[in-house]
Order: structure tokens, then C-alpha cells, then sequence
């Protein structure tokens, strides 16, 4: 069978902000495969953030090299770049004064399309995210929950037909119900769409629950990358094994509370 090739690659890539600084991201070596989900997870300062930002130019790395599709984006322009790739943030940054369809039809529209198909794809995408289009299209930010206008964030996300989608912490400000069924629609668009995803999050559970394949990144440096079991089953890392040994065992202390509550 044929390997495909990596969509994201890093090639030894460092960051160094400032002078004489501890590096953000210390000689990263990583390669993703088309359609995989893959989650970042680490603590907070460990790079997270830095390393997702290289893949769309939002910071250069200062040694190494990324690549997006087989190219050095250094050899890429930057805005067209970040047009081919969707963008799901904790902050959705929806436009207040926009409608929900203006906001959706935002990159469609920097790209030229003309009304009537940025109408439509506006539609077509509230219609995918479970907002109905004549219910929703003229409404504007104001006037929705916070798990709605999360989905619009995908939605805008989804508009130029990407086929990466980059998110940082995107439901982390939602209550816990609406972040499970939020989190559960977008890994059926991902499947669905033949996405490939690396998203940011703190939540272990989430990445677990989500994730094709994890890297747990320390200290600027990748620790572990695998499948949820594997890292589960097998890391070595001290820090790695505590960190996924977590939905481990807060799965038994549930496990014991229900039985508790059972007898």
C-alpha cells in the first residue's frame, strides 16, 4: 500500500521569541496525514499555541521548515495561504454589525465569488451546522447563544471549501453540554468532508474522545505522538504517561460512583 504524503510537516522546526530566550518550539519533527484529527495537547506554555500558528504564516518559525501540501509556505504568500485553511477559535470574533450569512461569506467574498454564490454557500454551510437558513441567515451575532455562534465559526470556517481546518481552544468557553454536542457535530463534518484537523486543547477527554492521533508537546518539544490508545496503553514519558493516564482514571472514579449510586 502506498503512504501518502504528509498535508503539515515539520522539519526540524524552533522558535525563539526575543533574545536569548527558552525556545517556544525546540527542534519539532512532525508529519500529518491527509484527513487525520489530530490534537495538540500540553500545558499551558508548552507551545501549543506557536506551534499551530506556524501552519497558517501567523508566526515564522526561526529555524526549520513547514511545509503545507509538499511546499515551504515561506515560498507562499501568506494571506492567500490562510485563505486555503479554516480557522476555529475560542473567540469567535463573529463581525457584530454583519449578518450570520455575511459573516460566513467573509474569505468567499475577499476571494471574488459573486453574491448569489456566496448566498448560497452561506446557506448550504447554517444548513450543515444545524441552523437553519431562513430561520438564521439575516440574524446577527447578537442574538444567538455562545454554541451557536460557534458554529457559525465553523461554518465561516468551512466557506472556501478548505481541506485543513486549524482550532484553538474552540469550545472551551462553552458549558459542558453544548461543547459534548458541538464537539460530536464537528468530528461527523470532519469525517464527512474528508477534513483534515489539528486542533489546540487542554482537555485531554476531548482530544481522546475526538482525535485520530495526539502529540503531547513539553517544553516546546514533542513528547509523544500517537493513537489515543497507544499513548494511553504505552507511553514511557513520565510526564506523557500522567498526563494520559487522566481519562483513565477519571473513567474509574465514575465507574465507581455509578456503582455506588446503583446499590
Amino acid at each position: 500500500m502506498a503512504v501518502m504524503a504528509p498535508i503539515i510537516s515539520f522539519e526540524h522546526v524552533s522558535k525563539i521569541y526575543g533574545s536569548g530566550g527558552r525556545p517556544a518550539l525546540d527542534d519539532v519533527t512532525l508529519a500529518i496525514a491527509p484527513g487525520t484529527f489530530v490534537a495538540i495537547v500540553g500545558q499551558s506554555g508548552s507551545g501549543k499555541s506557536t506551534l499551530l500558528g506556524t501552519i497558517n504564516r501567523l508566526i515564522d518559525p526561526s529555524a526549520g521548515i513547514v511545509r503545507f501540501e509538499g511546499d515551504d509556505i515561506r515560498d507562499l504568500d501568506a494571506i492567500a495561504l490562510r485563505r486555503r485553511i479554516g480557522y476555529v477559535f475560542q473567540d469567535v470574533g463573529l463581525f457584530p454589525h454583519m449578518t450570520l450569512a455575511e459573516n460566513i461569506a467573509i474569505t468567499p467574498r475577499l476571494l471574488g465569488w459573486d453574491a448569489p454564490r456566496r448566498d448560497r454557500r452561506a446557506d448550504e454551510l447554517l444548513d450543515l451546522v444545524q441552523l437553519p437558513p431562513a430561520d438564521y441567515r439575516n440574524r446577527f451575532p447578537a442574538e444567538l447563544s455562545g454554541g451557536q455562534r460557534q458554529r457559525v465559526g465553523v461554518a465561516r470556517a468551512l466557506a472556501a471549501s478548505p481541506h485543513v481546518v486549524l482550532m484553538d481552544e474552540p469550545f472551551g468557553a462553552l458549558d459542558l453540554r453544548t461543547r459534548d454536542a458541538l464537539s460530536r457535530d464537528y468530528r461527523k463534518l470532519h469525517d464527512a468532508l474528508g477534513l483534515t484537523t489539528v486542533m489546540i486543547t487542554h482537555d485531554v477527554i476531548e482530544a481522546v474522545l475526538l482525535a485520530d492521533r495526539i502529540a503531547v508537546i513539553h517544553d516546546g518539544r514533542i513528547a509523544a505522538f500517537g493513537t489515543p490508545r497507544e499513548l494511553m496503553d504505552g507511553a514511557q514519558n513520565a510526564d506523557v504517561h500522567a498526563l494520559m493516564d487522566m481519562p483513565r482514571r477519571q473513567a474509574e472514579r465514575l465507574a465507581a460512583l455509578i456503582a455506588e449510586s446503583g446499590t
